[in-house]
């Protein structure tokens, strides 16, 4: 079962895990509210390596990309929701609205977007393969996903 590491702790970690020579995977995202597809894709980020940390958008982070009325869970739950999944490792929350500053902390051996990017749209992908990362894109679950959810409630 994975933990929520505080950021100021992360330092620490990555140098143990990087003496142990585990392969660090790194991703993001909001994870408002968990479905199937946000599960696939953490199993199949898992896969890449030893360790799988998920940088989590804040509250504030998230109100700031998809406005006032998200996220429909807060950040300390969807934190505990990651980390029992079986394929998250550690939980990181962030602020900011991209996961840059706290990518170049990370500097994780792969970093795991979403299909819906390349390496020249993606914002963060400088931050990776300047630090000799490798980038990994995983196609989506059709059909499934947190914004299709709230209008089926609405």
């Amino acid at each position: 079962m994975g933990r929520v590491i505080q950021r100021d702790k992360l330092q620490e970690l990555l140098s143990v895990l990087r003496a142990n020579k585990k392969k660090i995977v790194a991703t993001n995202g909001c994870f408002d509210i968990l479905h199937v597809g946000h599960v696939r894709y953490l199993k199949k980020s898992k896969s890449f390596g030893d360790v799988l940390i998920v940088g989590l958008n804040s509250d504030k982070s998230v109100r700031s990309i998809k406005g006032p009325t998200r996220p429909i869970n807060p950040e300390e739950d969807r934190a505990e929701v990651l980390c029992a999944l079986e394929s998250v490792d550690y939980v990181v929350l962030f602020d900011e609205d991209s996961p840059k500053d706290l990518l170049e902390i990370i500097k994780p051996n792969i970093y795991t977007k979403g299909a819906d990017y390349t390496l020249k749209t993606l914002p963060e992908a400088d931050v990776i393969l300047r630090n000799n990362g490798w980038v990994e894109f995983i196609d989506f679950v059709e059909g499934k996903s947190t914004t299709k959810i709230i209008d089926k409630i609405k």
